[in-house]
């Protein structure tokens, strides 16, 4: 029998041990990079966030108190008494904006953290992974089919590799506004069928996990726009439905008119599901539902970001429904449809 190579104890990340038979890999304990655990920074900023509200409540209170006292002072004069009354309400304005803004900063800058901490994790585990196995195919003669089998392993590594960089790319690519789009014709449905064929593909899954229909009424599903965007759109929502989905996937998509100048996909899972607090945050910049476990469901806080962008720049919009909790949630992406000829007269 030969050795496995040796691996880093806190790395998340597949070992090959290399018996008679087969390849039996197994999970270690989580990434954690950098100065101190996510999770102590991330109880730093909520006590940030209290002695905000704190301070900002103590200053409130004292301009209340003084306020009081001068009006008891000086209330035989009209007009001092008026200007005192609009200054002090424009002082308690200025207080609570103030909170406001140093609680939102807080937030933002948790967001930032959790996202660098996933960024950092979603790299750091595939290198580590293949370079184990390169090092193993180097150090000790490996039999043709575990061999084989090991270059599946980096390929798809290295393909989980490339979807975070490109992920992390089209963030900041959306973000430029005058950034030029090749926008062409194309059938959305195929867009669709050739997303779910690399969803299935990317999570080995077999075929009847996804069920695709398309409304037997819709005769032109034609969109306008950028295909290498729509098709990161289509892709991040299936990837997110899949990943939500711990006790195995399985996916309702439906394409469909919704009027007569839209078309509507919907994504439908029977995954964990999502507060009502959360439907409409979950399409911000960074955003990931705080009760889920970052680091056991893999992901940046991107994914929905990217769709909800790419989808008002098309001229449409997305929307999440989901009755709660463990019920599953469907994702709603709605694009303008391209006219025929005919329906345009």
């Amino acid at each position: 029998m030969i050795p496995a190579p040796q691996a880093f104890p806190n790395h998340s990340v597949w070992l090959p041990t290399l018996g008679a038979a087969s390849v039996a890999p197994f999970p270690l304990a989580p990434l954690y990079f950098g100065k101190g655990l996510p999770g102590m920074r991330i109880t730093r900023r909520r006590n940030a966030i209290v002695l905000s509200i704190t301070l900002g409540a103590c200053l409130v209170a004292l301009a209340i108190a003084q306020n009081v006292i001068w009006v008891i002072i000086n209330w035989r004069s009209l007009i001092l008494l008026v200007v005192g009354v609009l200054f002090f309400l424009a002082l308690i304005a200025g207080l609570i904006l103030n909170t406001i803004f140093l609680v939102r900063e807080v937030k933002r800058s948790e967001r930032h953290d959790s996202f660098l901490n996933a960024v950092t994790h979603e790299l750091k585990t595939p290198i580590t992974s293949i370079r184990l196995y390169l090092e193993t195919l180097l150090r000790h003669e490996v039999p043709e089919a575990q061999r084989k089998e090991f270059y599946d392993i980096m390929l798809s590594d290295s393909e989980r590799l490339l979807a975070t960089v490109e992920q992390v790319l089209k963030a900041g690519e959306i973000g430029q506004r005058g950034r030029n789009q090749v926008r062409l014709q194309l059938q959305f449905d195929e867009v669709v069928r050739d997303c779910i064929r690399t969803t299935l593909q990317r999570y080995h899954l077999k075929e009847s996990t996804i069920q695709f229909t398309v409304d037997p009424d819709a005769e032109q599903l034609a969109v306008v726009g950028n295909p290498e965007d729509l098709r990161t759109a289509v892709l991040n929502i299936l990837d997110n439905a899949v990943k939500y989905s711990p006790q195995g996937p399985q996916l309702e998509v439906h394409l469909a008119l919704d009027g007569d100048a839209w078309m509507m996909l919907s994504v439908s899972d029977h995954g964990l599901g999502i507060a009502p607090l959360h439907l409409k945050r979950i399409f911000k910049r960074f955003y990931r539902v705080p009760a889920r476990n970052v680091f056991r469901i893999k992901g940046t806080g991107l994914g929905l970001f990217l769709v909800r962008s790419i989808a008002r720049q098309h001229g449409g919009d997305v929307v999440a429904e989901s009755e709660g909790e463990g019920r599953g949630a469907t994702i709603r992406l709605q694009l303008p449809r391209a006219l025929s000829s005919k329906e345009a007269r």
